[in-house]
């Protein structure tokens, strides 16, 4: 049996070691990782953990991010629970095994720290990475800062595993902004911890030797179809499942967790729609902005995936300008976040009226988004409000040195 660790109510942690410690009492049977930045401390301090007898488990060191994922897909499908951390360019070497994984409906749990991706090198925050796995199938939670990224991990091995999804998580948090920022976290203790999330309940082990199964089968256009669709479906209605699990975690913390989270969004006439650390911030020049005589608010989200198109939809339906914020490069297109929030406003039934809607590309590489900034975005939402119409381009790079970027 694995030693308890004695936690205080209020600890000082990190976003990465308040995944880690989610992870160590989430007893898992199976740790495989590759270290990248700068996700890397979540898997050191795992080891750590396992060397100081806090774990029973096995923690496997391989010799790529690839093969981290394939180790993990193997150990599920034996039967374990599973989890691993990457970020960057070890989730893109990562998700050709991403696919397999949500396709044999494996509930692994990958803590995914937030990182640019390269060409030129960078390792510092966006959320590059965050989309390029949006559609491989894998439940995305998202992290506004340490507190989150603990509570989200108890909470994604919980939806992981509910037989109604069997799904894989992905836990979002943003590098270094939250991944290596120290804050207070009230950690549930490890008995606490671990009857919320449960024992695990395995379905369909290759070890089950009297009851043999078959994974990674290969099914052509007869069966390839239904199989996705069946995914599709299940991911899809997992919401429901989602929500359920956060209100039974808010019974035992009195933490409250939303798919789609508001602020001020009450009487707001302009809003922001961001995912991450930015919220926070966003929250802060939203409180500003009224003190200026603008009715703004913000829109965030917890869950991106699957996408809360009539929760989004809703919480902006009385708006008149919304900016959307995409921490990625969009690369030849609207951002990611803007092309979903968009449509969600398409699903609103007996909408007469939508907002005006702006695209602000920001932070790539973890550049600086500030107070003034956006306090000027939400000026310059109130003048497209006023106006009815856009005042300025579709799309906008802001903080960028050198002449404006806008497009459309």
């Amino acid at each position: 049996m694995p030693k308890t660790m004695e936690l205080d109510k209020i600890v000082v942690w990190d976003g990465n070691l308040a995944a880690c410690q989610a992870m160590r009492q989430a007893q898992i049977d199976v740790v495989a990782a590759y270290p990248i930045t700068p996700s890397t401390p979540i898997v050191q301090n795992y080891g750590t953990f396992m060397s100081n007898g806090y774990i029973d488990g096995e923690f496997l060191l391989v010799e790529s991010e690839h093969a981290a994922m394939s180790a993990c897909v193997g150990a599920a499908a034996a039967g374990g629970r599973v989890a691993t951390a990457t970020s960057s360019q070890g989730f893109a070497l990562m998700v050709e095994v991403l696919y397999q994984a949500s396709g044999m409906r494996l509930p692994i749990v990958l803590n995914l720290v937030n990182r640019a991706l390269a060409s030129p090198l960078n390792i510092h925050g966006d959320h590059s990475d965050m989309y390029l796995g949006r559609d491989a199938g894998w439940i995305n939670l998202c992290a506004y800062n340490p507190q989150d990224a603990y509570d989200l991990n108890l909470i994604a091995f919980k939806v992981a595993e509910d037989m109604r999804v069997r799904l894989p998580v992905i836990v979002n948090q943003d590098g270094f902004l939250c991944s290596h920022t120290a804050q207070n976290v009230r950690p549930l203790s490890d008995e606490a911890a671990y009857k919320f999330i449960g024992e695990y309940k395995s379905k369909n082990p290759l070890f089950d030797f009297e009851h043999p199964a078959t994974y990674g089968a290969q099914a052509e256009e007869e069966w390839h179809y239904e199989h996705k669709a069946q995914q599709h479906n299940a991911i899809m209605h997992a919401d429901k499942v989602i929500d359920e699990i956060f209100k039974e975690f808010k019974s035992l913390t009195n933490r409250e967790h939303k798919i789609v989270e508001t602020y001020d969004m009450e009487d707001a006439e302009v809003a922001i729609v961001a995912l991450g650390t930015t919220v926070e911030s966003a929250r802060v020049a939203a409180a500003t902005a009224r003190k200026n005589g603008i009715k703004a608010g913000v829109v965030s989200m917890k869950v991106f995936r699957p996408f809360p198109y009539q929760l989004i939809g809703e919480a902006l339906k009385n708006t008149k300008a919304v900016g959307i914020m995409d921490k990625s490069l969009p690369a030849g297109a609207m951002g990611a976040l803007f092309n979903e929030v968009a449509a969600a406003l398409y699903q609103v039934p007996g909408a007469s009226s939508r907002p005006v809607l702006a695209n602000y590309i920001y932070g790539l590489g973890e550049r600086d988004m500030t107070q003034v900034e956006l306090g000027n975005i939400y000026k310059e939402l109130a003048e497209d409000a006023k106006a009815g119409k856009l005042t300025h381009a579709t799309q906008q790079f802001i903080g960028l040195r050198g002449p404006k970027l806008s497009f459309c």
